[in-house]
């Protein structure tokens, strides 16, 4: 299978005389914007499946490098168990790469060209209690980060007290900031997405995270995808 970038937003897959297009998420920035040694995936949004998505891997390889081709228009809830499918099937692959990595392809706004957000570690689940943060609070700072929408963001921070606030995309880095420790203490964040967000808004979260430098801070390789 080969694909073509299409005005840097759009891929246009071709195969077996077919044509087939992708409108791949946007980002401001991506840190990743070359890969070698690869192999595609391809996540379709296509209204004659009953899910209204069409997962294509035919050709990766599980040595090399996947890139995941994601039309930003599904939702997590079509994306995530088909995204846990490619992750499970590298992984039990009999020719296993330790060092080949996982990654979604997107549209770089600020270079016009490709993108990308690695995904290799991640861990997507469906249920998370408050127990999960109890106990990383425990041995550090946590703070949970969910996201209904860009603009309905919920932080709560489990330190000596609790606390929280409403936040959107664009506040979203001040808001953490004066909700932050003083004491310059080990801080985890923990991020959990409504499953009905567009794969497009959660590419926004993450990419505005990734830029996001702050010190002793780790961002949970677990995320929670719920109802």
């Amino acid at each position: 299978m080969k694909y073509t970038l299409l005005l840097a937003w759009t891929l246009l897959i071709l195969s077996c005389n077919n044509k087939t297009i992708i409108q791949l998420a946007e980002i401001d920035h991506s840190k990743i914007n070359q890969i070698r040694e690869v192999s595609a995936v391809y996540l379709f949004y296509d209204e004659t499946q009953i899910d209204s998505v069409r997962l294509n891997r035919k050709n990766s390889i599980s040595t090399t490098n996947w890139l995941v081709n994601v039309d930003k228009r599904l939702t997590l809830k079509q994306v995530i168990p088909h995204i846990k499918f490619v992750q499970d099937k590298k992984q039990q692959a009999g020719h296993h790469n330790p060092n080949a990595k996982n990654y979604f392809t997107c549209h770089d706004t600020s270079r016009n060209n490709l993108g990308f957000l690695e995904f290799t570690n991640t861990k997507f689940e469906d249920e998370v209690s408050d127990q999960v943060f109890l106990n990383e609070a425990e041995r550090s700072h946590v703070i949970h980060i969910r996201v209904g929408s860009l603009s309905q963001i919920q932080i709560t921070c489990f330190f000596d007290t609790l606390a929280f606030k409403w936040s959107t995309i664009e506040n979203l880095k001040n808001d953490m900031t004066s909700l932050w420790p003083q004491d310059n203490k080990y801080t985890k964040i923990i991020l959990s997405f409504d499953n009905k967000m567009s794969f497009q808004d959660y590419v926004t979260i993450k990419s505005v995270l990734s830029n996001i430098e702050m010190e002793n801070v780790v961002i949970s390789n677990t995320e929670y995808i719920l109802n």
